[in-house]
């Protein structure tokens, strides 16, 4: 058990919401970063609560820098961070590259990318031993679409998450040495809220039989992998990236 914090990004639903409620069972105190639904950020907060364990919702858009400092800022105030999982992200309505507008690829891009890195800037600030901290483990969600690509469908997403995992590899190098392990999770076919945001909320059960177990995850099996990473049984683990994906 541990008292340390941990941010989750994108914490109120899918993925960010299990990892959530995973990592207070563990023991840490949980910050729920979330973009727009404060209902649902401050229901994992109560689940937690119930729980009797700390948790608190911190409203941060990772597509806009000052959210990232006001997340960062509440956490300071919440205890030690231990832990940070980048998990935010957003997909756009299924188009082909020809179509797509540079508005979309920019908010792609600042969101996906240009969020997780500033997150976890701040999270090296605070965790990196050479700058007084006390180590931690950052976790970034990436998906097999960057190694499928995901053609027809989404390649700004997958080229997104393509950044994401050179980045964790990077970035592990980079403060490997400072206490601090980075690790990737690859998530298969999810059954996540995300699809209907792309427009296809039938999307991962209806290509379930792409996948070689022939089913779609969960995202509490996905958040299991997480807070695996988060933990010290993965202490020789870095600049990593696991997929979880089915065989996918």
């Amino acid at each position: 058990m541990t008292d340390k914090v941990a941010i989750i990004t994108g914490g109120s639903r899918g993925i960010g919401r299990a990892t959530a409620l995973a990592a207070a069972a563990r023991g840490f105190r949980v910050v729920v970063g979330y973009a727009n639904n404060e209902t649902a950020a401050r229901e994992v907060v109560s689940v937690i609560e119930a729980s009797n364990g700390k948790a608190i919702a911190v409203k941060c858009d990772v597509g806009a820098e000052s959210d990232i400092l006001a997340l960062f800022d509440a956490a300071d105030a919440f205890g030690t961070l231990g832990a940070l999982v980048n998990n935010a992200g957003i997909v756009g309505t299924t188009m082909r590259v020809a179509d797509m507008s540079a508005e979309r690829i920019a908010r792609m891009m600042a969101v996906n990318v240009t969020g997780s890195i500033l997150c976890a800037r701040e999270a090296v600030k605070r965790m990196s031993t050479r700058r007084g901290g006390k180590g931690g483990v950052i976790v970034n969600l990436s998906s097999v679409a960057a190694k499928l690509g995901s053609p027809n469908t989404y390649v700004d997403y997958a080229a997104s998450k393509g950044a994401i995992d050179s980045f964790t590899v990077g970035l592990g190098h980079e403060v490997a040495g400072e206490g601090i392990r980075v690790a990737a999770i690859r998530p298969g076919l999810i059954d996540t809220e995300i699809h209907a945001s792309g427009g296809e909320p039938d999307r991962a059960h209806r290509l379930a039989h792409m996948v070689p177990m022939q089913r779609v995850g969960t995202a509490d099996e996905i958040a299991n992998a997480i807070v695996w990473l988060m933990s010290d049984e993965a202490s020789y683990v870095t600049s990593a990236i696991l997929d979880v994906s089915g065989g996918r």
